[in-house]
């Protein structure tokens, strides 16, 4: 558990599966913190100055040293709060963990979102095909266990949450089927698993909100 001498503070958007990530991290820590809401629209001073490079969320300020990217932030956590590890003790997968978390930012997260926002709607259809390559990689890595990591949440369960919970709603809004049972049992079967672990549920964002936002997103782009 953090400390009384500890401070630790979290510069998020909730309709951010990056965010969540931390989140979920912290919570299966046990570790208390701050959340402070980001309108990055119109960035805080604070995030500026604890972001300057990127200048997004989220952002971990533990103790006034902050970090930035996800990623990064979650192998902070583990190190730092040593109770409940989501990385595995064993160097090897440790290194699978780190390479498919990887793997999903700049694999899947793009692709999904090229497929529903590409304006062309050739790059559209390119995008839908790459995702479902990319996800059957995913899906050939899961074995039968329920989580990636054997029978707790681990690292690459927290990462993609994106896949658990937005790529349905992204799919959703730009009216294409990819993210199926039929497509990808043991997939989709994680995610159910997934989605209603109890510290994955309470922080899970409102549906509706992000339906509601990324659907003003599609129609910006497609009016």
């Amino acid at each position: 558990m953090a400390t009384n001498q500890e401070e630790v503070k979290l510069l998020g958007d909730v309709r951010s599966p990056f965010v969540l990530r931390v989140q979920i991290a912290l919570d299966l820590k046990g570790i208390q913190y701050k959340f402070l809401e980001e309108n990055l629209p119109n960035k805080s001073e604070l995030l500026l100055r604890h972001n300057p490079v990127h200048k997004k969320v989220p952002v971990l300020v533990h103790n006034e040293n902050p970090i930035s990217e996800s990623l990064v932030i979650l192998e902070y956590i583990d190190d730092t709060w040593k109770q409940n590890p989501i990385l595995p003790s064993h160097p090897y997968q440790r290194a699978l963990a780190r390479f498919w978390s990887k793997f999903i930012d700049d694999k899947i997260v793009p692709a999904a979102w090229k497929a529903v926002f590409a304006v062309d709607e050739k790059e559209r259809e390119k995008n839908v095909e790459e995702s479902y390559e990319v996800l059957q990689f995913l899906e050939n890595e899961l074995k039968n266990d329920k989580f990636f990591g054997g029978e707790d949440l681990g690292f690459v369960d927290i990462a993609a949450v994106f896949i658990a919970f937005w790529l349905p709603i992204f799919q959703e809004i730009g009216g294409f089927q990819l993210f199926t049972s039929e497509k990808f049992p043991k997939l989709y079967k994680w995610s159910q698993h997934f989605v209603n672990h109890p510290v994955v549920k309470q922080n899970l964002p409102s549906r509706d909100l992000l339906v509601a936002f990324y659907k003003s997103c599609y129609q910006i782009v497609f009016g």
